[in-house]
């Protein structure tokens, strides 16, 4: 099976094929840094005790991922809420899913939805 052949970084560096640069891995590292300094914590964003509780007995009625069957871990808003404390508390909007589920498909689902909205 034929190899692609090694690109030149902006840096000037050789990269191999299928490989980040290091420079490429720091600048994503400081780019993910500044946005985690702007962005609200968990509780100011209201993943509270209250939404602890909550998330505990909506995954003690629907123990299985939505998406796998697998057993759930999460407890995700099928609608992202944005700040939403309506959409946030809706239960019609909330899905059980694994771990691998929410961080993987999801979040990549999420992420085209928003880049299909800014076009």
């Amino acid at each position: 099976m034929p190899v692609r052949a090694p690109r030149i970084c902006s840096c000037g560096g050789v990269v191999p094929s299928g490989a980040r640069c290091p420079c490429q891995i720091k600048r994503a590292a400081e780019r993910k840094a500044r946005f985690d300094k702007t962005r609200p914590n968990s509780s100011q964003r209201g993943y509270n005790r209250e939404w602890q509780n909550a998330r505990a007995a909506f995954l003690r009625l629907h123990p299985y991922c939505t998406a796998c069957g697998a057993r759930a871990a999460l407890v995700d808003h099928k609608t992202p809420h944005r700040g939403d404390q309506r959409l946030f508390w809706d239960k019609t909007n909330w899905a059980a899913l694994c771990t691998p589920c929410h961080s993987g498909a999801k979040q990549r689902l999420e992420r085209r939805l928003m880049k299909d909205q800014t076009q």
